[in-house]
């Protein structure tokens, strides 16, 4: 696969992408490593990237506990405690092996140790390859209130290697489809249709698609890198997805669910909204909510817990002047953002999202 150049960095694939690792780290004389990783690809990942470099330096393996609960400041101070102990400094590099916590979180800790040291992202689940690792947004979790702690700080570069995907469990792959599926909603119909058919990919195939993604956010992120308007559109989704992550899992007696699956439930219920309030097909929103279920199931929800999922979204980061802003769709590949829906309206959503 090809290389893919942003405006601050390239991302490169399978043995390219240890190619051009092992270049920049030669080049750019870094005084030592630190690889963050969970105890999941510490054991699964760590080793085959240690095995393609070639470079000749110190390195210290920084790990953690995988899950999303690790995105908190507590970890950051232990993370920063160890690199002071470990002797980083300014010319320090952190390369980040891992899912979305590890990119997210190690972006973060790099960003504002000694006010910035380098760092690399290594993504290992689907959803960090084609979602979590791109764009230069790191950051923490406040609580359970999703990424309100971050900075946007690009990385030197980005490594995917396809391979990674066959440590995986098949939830987690259907976890990252869900952002596949989002850059079809919000870009190109064609695509989404060609993402439905995950189940029947290869390796290489679903490469095809996972470079397609990547692609589809970069040409969002390039023309505006801090979210001023069209980045907004990457949120499809995420407006009460994140509320729906978040309340399932704070709250007692409810199962945890991957962000993909919370996502899912967040496209079908926005749209809807873009039925009720943009003129979005009825036709293809029947469609879309079948094929969605199919792949994630259905999440029972009761009317107890609508006020306080409808409550977590004055956390959202799109929020400005006091007002809720979603990201709704005209017609596939053609969204809106800063669309302000009434609650009722968003009961009405999961109404149609349980029927």
């Amino acid at each position: 696969m090809t290389s893919i150049t942003t405006q601050d960095y390239t991302i490169d694939f399978n043995n390219a992408g240890y190619e051009a690792l092992n270049k920049h780290i030669k080049k750019s004389n870094y005084s030592k490593i630190f690889i963050l990783a969970d105890e999941n690809t510490n054991i699964d990942c760590v080793p085959h990237v240690l095995a393609n470099l070639s470079a000749d330096i110190e390195y210290d393996i920084l790990e953690i506990e995988p899950g999303e609960e690790q995105k908190n400041l507590d970890i950051c101070l232990g993370l920063w405690e160890a690199l002071s102990e470990y002797g980083a400094d300014r010319k320090s590099l952190i390369i980040n092996i891992g899912g979305g916590v590890i990119t997210d979180l190690g972006g973060f800790i790099a960003s504002t140790f000694k006010r910035g040291i380098d760092f690399i992202n290594i993504p290992t689940s689907l959803l960090a390859m084609v979602d979590a690792s791109i764009g230069g947004k790191t950051g923490i979790d406040l609580g359970t209130l999703k990424n309100q702690i971050g900075v946007i700080n690009t990385p030197e570069l980005i490594v995917v290697d396809i391979n990674f995907l066959e440590t995986l469990p098949p939830l987690e792959i259907r976890s990252g489809l869900a952002e596949m599926l989002k850059h079809g909603l919000i870009y190109s119909e064609d695509y989404f249709n060609r993402c439905l058919n995950i189940r029947n990919l290869n390796l290489e195939e679903l490469g095809g698609l996972i470079h397609e993604s990547i692609t589809i956010k970069k040409n969002i992120v390039d023309k505006d890198p801090k979210e001023q308007n069209l980045r907004k559109t990457l949120n499809y989704g995420h407006t009460l997805g994140h509320a729906i992550e978040s309340y399932f899992m704070e709250t007692e007696g409810k199962e945890r669910l991957l962000h993909g699956e919370a996502i899912a439930i967040g496209m079908v219920l926005a749209n809807y909204l873009s039925v009720e309030t943009l003129g979005f097909s009825e036709e293809k929103n029947k469609s879309i909510k079948n094929n969605l279920k199919e792949l994630y199931g259905h999440i029972e929800f009761s009317n107890e817990d609508l006020p306080p999922i409808i409550e977590l979204l004055k956390y959202d980061k799109k929020n400005e002047h006091g007002n809720i802003n979603f990201v709704l769709l005209k017609s596939i590949g053609n969204p809106k953002v800063d669309c302000i829906v009434d609650n009722e309206l968003i009961i009405k959503a999961f109404n149609f999202y349980s029927s």
